[in-house]
C-alpha cells in the first residue's frame, strides 16, 4: 500500500465531500492533527474509524486503501493485489519485531553477563556483591518479558503431533516450558500437549 497515495486520495474525497480536516475530525471523532496526518501520508486510518471514513467519504474500502477510484471491472484484481499488499506489509512488520526482539535478548544478555563479571571480580565479597548480582538478575528480567511479548504477537507456534497452529496468550507462553523458541503448549486442536515450534507465518 502507498501510503502517500492514500493520503492525497482521503484529501481529495473530502474536498469533494466540502469538509475541511476540522469538520471531518470531528465527525469522526479524532483531532484535525490525525486527518492531516493521513493526508501527509505519514499515517493511516485505524481499523476502528476506516469503514466510518470510507462512509462519510463516499468510498469503498477497497478505494481507500487503493488510493483510487475502482470501476467494477478491474475490482477482483484489485482486490487480489491488495491481499498481496497487505500481506507483503504483514510480513515485514513481523520479521522487524523478530528482528527487534532479538536484539533485545541479545543487548539483555550482554548487560546481565557484564554486570555479573563487574560483580564478581570488582566488587568485595559479600552483601553489595549479592545485592548487585540480584539487582542485574531482576533488570534483565524486564526487558526478557517484553522480548517475550514480541515473540508472541508474531506468528505462531506449530504443534508437533497434528501441525495445528497455535497463537497462545502471553500468559499462557509465558507459564510455558520452553527451549529457545520452542513451548511446550497444549494444542486446541488434538488437545495434547506437545513441543511447539516457532513459525513467523499464521
Amino acid at each position: 500500500m502507498n501510503q502517500i497515495k492514500i493520503g492525497r486520495f482521503i484529501a481529495e474525497c473530502r474536498k469533494k465531500a466540502n469538509l475541511t480536516q476540522r469538520q471531518l475530525a470531528e465527525k469522526l471523532g479524532i483531532t484535525d492533527k490525525a486527518i492531516s496526518k493521513w493526508e501527509r501520508g505519514v499515517a493511516m486510518p485505524d481499523t476502528s474509524i476506516m469503514l466510518e471514513l470510507c462512509d462519510i467519504l463516499c468510498i469503498s474500502v477497497n478505494e481507500l486503501l487503493s488510493g483510487e477510484k475502482i470501476n467494477m471491472e478491474n475490482n477482483n484484481q484489485k482486490n487480489e493485489q491488495l491481499l498481496l499488499d497487505m500481506a507483503k506489509e504483514l510480513e515485514k512488520k513481523n520479521k522487524t519485531i523478530w528482528s527487534s526482539m532479538w536484539a533485545i535478548m541479545i543487548v539483555s544478555m550482554t548487560a546481565l553477563f557484564a554486570g555479573i563479571f563487574i560483580a564478581a571480580f570488582l566488587i568485595p565479597e559479600g552483601v553489595w556483591q549479592l545485592v548487585t548480582i540480584l539487582g542485574v538478575c531482576v533488570v534483565f528480567l524486564i526487558p526478557c518479558f517484553y522480548a517475550l511479548k514480541l515473540e508472541v504477537s508474531v506468528g505462531a507456534y506449530k504443534c508437533k503431533n497434528c501441525g495445528y497452529e497455535i497463537v497462545p496468550t502471553y500468559k499462557e507462553a509465558m507459564m510455558a516450558m520452553h527451549r529457545g523458541f520452542t513451548r511446550h503448549l497444549m494444542c486446541p486442536k488434538c488437545n495434547k500437549r506437545t513441543w511447539c515450534k516457532k513459525v513467523l507465518k499464521k
